[in-house]
């Protein structure tokens, strides 16, 4: 039942983009080759009535909206690339992004008293209409008992239920894309399809969105990069999230950096070194950092919004992001090949100064340019094509770092169209460097270690045997041995930890 019923959303949803001109629609005729004209004709023949009026962007933001939060988060994703799909295409998206129509104000005041399980009254002096709605819920203005003015975050009424149903279309998309089209099974459809879903489900419990809030704001504290509003954690449950509100004007709106007082460079390079330095310094960062969860204040400061997708990668990924940036910075494309090829990110069999000399082709017509000067599009075909040719797989587990590149990439040059993304990236990226390969950094890794094994050792002595034999006296100097042994080794571990720390 679930199966037919997914296949029919996939039907309405193919049909709707058909109906609406959406999928190639015909303003991009003349750039299409004549054998995608062909094919593009066809799609359009549904096409027609009030659904086809409208520029392109404005056809596909109508499907987007009433196909429900995924395909929402699509045109969220799409309105980041003004570069690629082109002003006028991103800015009929934007409303996707956090101006979506919002469920009466009634109805998200009584879900906020059945989640808390409080009066209203009991914790704000005024809750107010709401003030953005995106696809899964929509905020409100509030002010605390103490006079704290806050953003109350409040679910859709039946998002649930929704997002189930695009999560059971995605899976059905994704088995059909693995069985009917081979060269797509490289991309994982599966198992993407898997990570999107899993990343929805999070996002549906706004105790789990408070906690990455809290967490990345102390994380972003360690730097100036980035801010977050502080949670009140009286006012979170399941379905309602409770923050501080987050100063500044959002970064949405099309007057926001409007002000001569805002330093865009500053504010583009912030933006860069601050999802970098969650990434590789602590292995945690938001991952949907479009500009509607943005608030800038001049001359650049930053503060972040909305948690709901907070990416997680372990310490051999950020040791090789690391790395990878490292070897761009320079120009070794030597080691940036290698790293790839230790980290299993290109097949064995696969020749590694062949793929060295195709990373040299991609970075050496953008290193040291402005945003203005590469075509960020061209670029993503040429690393396609790179992936295919090398036989490289999608890695699941990089999926939303990467995802997430493209998207603050993609904001950055909205910022700042002489944004130069290397030198953002350069000083974070090699304090990293600094700190986790150099010489010293090496010492304290084998002192931890020695460590390690010392534990290992005084656990080995302090296990009785397996037999029911009584230690005899004669035999407790050598067990004593073991335990000094290990403490000296220990102590010297700890020494060298110490002085190298």
């Amino acid at each position: 039942m679930a199966s037919l019923a997914a296949f029919s959303r996939l039907i309405g949803t193919g049909w709707a983009l058909m109906r609406a001109d959406a999928l190639l629609p015909r303003e991009i005729d003349a750039h299409l080759p004549a054998s995608a004209r062909f094919a593009a004709a066809i799609l359009r023949l549904p096409a027609g009535g009030a659904a086809r009026k409208g520029r392109p962007g404005e056809r596909l933001a109508r499907v987007l909206e009433a196909q429900g939060p995924v395909a929402i988060k699509l045109g969220q994703f799409l309105a980041t690339r003004a570069d690629i799909f082109g002003s006028q295409f991103v800015e009929d998206l934007a409303h996707l992004r956090d101006s979506l129509t919002p469920f009466p104000t009634t109805v998200a005041r009584a879900e906020v008293e059945r989640s808390l399980g409080r009066p209203l009254d009991s914790l704000f002096l005024s809750f107010g209409e709401a003030v953005a709605a995106a696809s899964l819920a929509q905020a409100h203005e509030a002010v605390l008992l103490d006079g704290r003015k806050v953003a109350v975050k409040v679910l859709r009424p039946g998002v649930e239920l929704r997002a189930a149903r695009d999560s059971d279309a995605l899976r059905l998309a994704a088995r059909w894309a693995h069985a009917l089209v081979p060269a797509a099974r490289r991309l994982e459809p599966r198992a993407f399809v898997e990570i999107v879903i899993r990343a929805l489900e999070l996002e549906l419990d706004l105790r789990f969105e408070a906690a990455g809030a809290d967490e990345l704001r102390e994380v972003m504290a360690r730097d100036a990069f980035m801010a977050a509003p502080a949670i009140v954690w009286d006012g979170v449950a399941k379905r309602v999230l409770t923050q501080e509100w987050a100063g500044g004007r959002p970064l949405s709106s099309p007057t926001a950096l409007d002000d001569p007082a805002f330093n865009r460079r500053e504010l583009a390079d912030n933006l860069i070194r601050a999802f970098l330095s969650q990434a590789l310094d602590h292995g945690v960062f938001h991952a949907d950092l479009h500009e509607g969860n943005l608030f800038v204040a001049a001359p650049a400061g930053l503060t972040a919004i909305d948690f709901g997708i907070v990416g997680r990668i372990g310490p051999m990924e950020r040791r090789f992001l690391a790395e990878i940036l490292y070897g761009f910075l320079t120009r070794d494309y030597a080691r940036v090949a290698d790293i790839h090829f230790e980290a299993g990110y290109v097949p064995a069999h696969q020749d590694r100064g062949a793929f060295a000399q195709a990373l040299r082709a991609v970075g050496e017509p953008v290193f040291g340019r402005s945003a203005s000067q590469v075509s960020m599009g061209r670029l993503l075909a040429q690393l396609f094509e790179i992936t295919a040719l090398f036989d490289m797989h999608l890695r699941p587990e990089l999926v939303l770092l990467q995802k997430t590149m493209v998207t603050v990439e993609g904001v950055a040059r909205g910022i700042d169209p002489e944004h130069d993304l290397w030198a953002a990236a350069d000083p974070v990226v090699r304090r990293w460097i600094a700190r986790e390969l150099s010489p010293a950094a090496r010492v304290r890794e084998l002192a931890a270690e020695v460590h390690r094994a010392a534990r290992a050792i005084v656990k080995l002595a302090e296990t009785p045997p397996v037999t029911t034999t009584v230690v005899s006296v004669e035999e407790s100097p050598s067990k004593l041995l073991w335990f000094a042994i290990g403490a000296a080794v220990s102590g010297v571990a700890l020494l060298l930890a110490v002085v190298l720390a």
